[in-house]
């Protein structure tokens, strides 16, 4: 039975959410491990959200060390359906300053070391991940923002994100690189979870909270520590407002999303003849097509 529709991912900056009442604390195990951290599920007023610490409640995992499949797939068994991710994100454009909001619509992948799916083990499966956002999802998002019209706070209605391995930040020469790609934000840890959300045919959509001009801004310090520590905490009182008002508006009115059936054309393996061992682990993926 589904314990919470509604997942809620919180990075950097964002270990909790306050408006939360009614708290249990669930030590979920995976197939892939433990997640980063006990879920938090609680209430939004009525609404049940199941709550996860990307980088543990004490931030204690470097964004190459995250368990993002056991993140996802303890959603997934969670019965989440909607899943909004909190994360900070460096700027690389002039028009988008230090304590915006960008609802990113595409990604560009610079990680080495990242699992970022289910498959293999003689399952063989391919998503179509043109639009890695889910836009219905993305757009309660951005009109939330817009409503709430938050003093200092501009929105950024789409944007391209890029994902870097980390944890270093960038070289100027590569900051520069991503300005040349037209790339928008730069972080650390949202495409595989926006990958492995799409497999898991969750609905997925990241808040992206900006702390920092990359070091490619000629007026501004490289970026340092203590200035994205400073935004991060002017940035999750932000968005705590955000994710309670886009969780009150998801619950009365969810919208339908292709990611929901992101496997009915994805799986080349004849499932008749695959391992079973394998059909056992991603029994809660697979179950739909078995």
């Amino acid at each position: 039975m589904a314990i919470a529709e509604i997942g809620i991912i919180g990075g950097s900056g964002l270990y909790k959410m306050e408006a939360l009442t009614d708290i249990e604390e669930l030590d979920v195990d995976t197939p892939f491990g433990k997640p980063s951290d006990l879920i938090i599920v609680g209430k939004i007023e009525e609404t049940k959200v199941a709550f996860l610490a990307r980088h543990g409640r004490n931030h204690t995992m470097l964004p190459s060390e995250l368990p993002f499949r056991a993140n996802i797939y303890a959603m997934k068994q969670l019965g989440v359906k909607y899943l909004l991710s909190a994360s900070a994100v460096g700027s690389l454009q002039e028009e988008i300053k230090p304590l915006d909001m960008v609802v990113p619509d595409q990604f560009i992948d610079r990680t080495k070391n990242r699992i970022s799916t289910f498959f293999g083990e003689g399952i063989v499966a391919h998503i179509t991940f043109d639009h890695p956002i889910c836009k219905n999802l993305a757009k309660i998002l951005t009109d939330v923002i817009t409503d709430l019209n938050l003093p200092g706070v501009n929105l950024h209605r789409e944007g391209t994100y890029v994902c870097m391995e980390g944890p270093a930040f960038s070289t100027k020469a590569e900051s520069n690189l991503y300005r040349s790609w037209g790339a928008q934000i730069i972080g650390m840890t949202n495409l595989p979870e926006a990958k492995l959300a799409r497999e898991a045919e969750i609905a997925y959509a990241t808040l992206a909270l900006v702390t920092d001009y990359d070091c490619w801004h000629p007026e501004h310090d490289s970026v340092s520590v203590e200035m994205v520590i400073a935004n991060l905490q002017r940035n999750g009182i932000n968005a705590q407002k955000v994710i309670q008002e886009t969780v009150k508006r998801l619950s009365k009115n969810p919208p339908s999303s292709e990611a929901h059936s992101a496997l009915q054309y994805a799986i080349l393996t004849d499932l008749k003849n695959a391992p079973t061992t394998t059909k056992d682990k991603l029994q809660l993926l697979l179950e739909k097509y078995l």
